[in-house]
């Protein structure tokens, strides 16, 4: 649990002194760039600044210095092949789940949705799908993942330490605080926020239920596989789909099934939870395959 607990109190620490940063930072900026909001300032500090220095800090501490600790051991063709796969895996794995949203009317096509429209919107997701898949899956299923199992020698709890880690930092959120109300307080008025949604569980269930599922998938894929290479794949291949599905289409007002889809992001819920579900049964009959990519693929 030490390396858990070491990257869990450095993104703790790091929210907090995010909170006591953020004002200074702001009032150096805003004379100069009187546009720049404060909540927005306190988000890049933390994410290009305090929460980097911090997990560099980490690895060195857990001495995670090698391509295998990060994820990223396997031989370069090796490593291709299975990222390609879980990229063609992602997709057509998530489109059941896109069909099932316009075959159920949660979701409806965009009005006036145009040839470019839906060029944009795949462009894009596949864009934020390679980012998402490759900064998530190196962190949380390489670095973390890999430095916790190799202490704790539980693979499952490790797994779902991590999973319900993965999910939790999606729901950080975030408020627009005016600038005349801008005060020394201000940054803790955003950690506040940053941790809100964690006062209403009811309001985000669904959608973290749903992404400690995903979580829990991606880890068991990358434990059998020796790599992160599918999990990359697998990764970036959902969030294309789920953000060119969003980018064309539109949240039905008022469906009778819209409990089906969060509100948290349109698209995460009890459907994908499900679906899910069927996927790691899927993936759970395949494992010896899997495995058997350590050598072969």
């Amino acid at each position: 649990m030490r390396a858990y607990l070491w990257f869990l109190g450095t993104i703790s620490l790091t929210l907090v002194l995010a909170a006591i940063v953020t004002y200074p930072v702001y009032a150096l900026l805003h004379p100069h760039f009187p546009t720049l909001w404060f909540d927005r300032i306190g988000s890049r500090v933390w994410e290009f600044a305090l929460l980097p220095a911090g997990l560099v800090f980490v690895v060195r501490h857990l001495r995670l210095t090698t391509k295998g600790d990060y994820g990223y051991g396997a031989p370069r063709p090796r490593w291709l092949r299975q990222f390609w796969a879980g990229l063609g895996a992602g997709l057509v794995s998530m489109l059941p789940v896109t069909i099932s949203m316009l075959a159920l009317g949660v979701r409806v096509l965009a009005p006036d949705l145009t040839a470019a429209h839906v060029a944009g919107a795949i462009a894009a997701g596949l864009g934020s799908g390679l980012a998402v898949g490759f900064i998530e899956e190196t962190f949380f299923r390489g670095l973390l993942q890999g430095a916790v199992l190799r202490e704790l020698r539980r693979p499952l709890l490790a797994i779902f330490l991590v999973a319900l880690l993965f999910a939790a930092l999606h729901f950080l959120g975030r408020v627009r605080i005016a600038h005349e109300a801008v005060t020394a307080m201000s940054g803790f008025t955003l950690l506040g926020a940053a941790l809100a949604n964690f006062a209403s569980p009811g309001l985000i269930l669904d959608a973290f239920l749903s992404l400690a599922a995903v979580g829990v998938l991606l880890g068991l894929v990358t434990w059998w596989t020796g790599s992160i290479a599918f999990a990359v794949g697998l990764h970036a291949g959902w969030v294309w789909m789920m953000r060119a599905t969003v980018g064309v289409t539109r949240e039905a007002a008022a469906a009778p099934l819209e409990w089906l889809i969060s509100r948290s992001d349109g698209y995460t819920g009890w459907l994908v939870l499900g679906w899910t579900a069927v996927l790691l049964a899927v993936l759970a009959l395949a494992r010896d395959r899997l495995r058997s990519w350590r050598r072969t693929s």
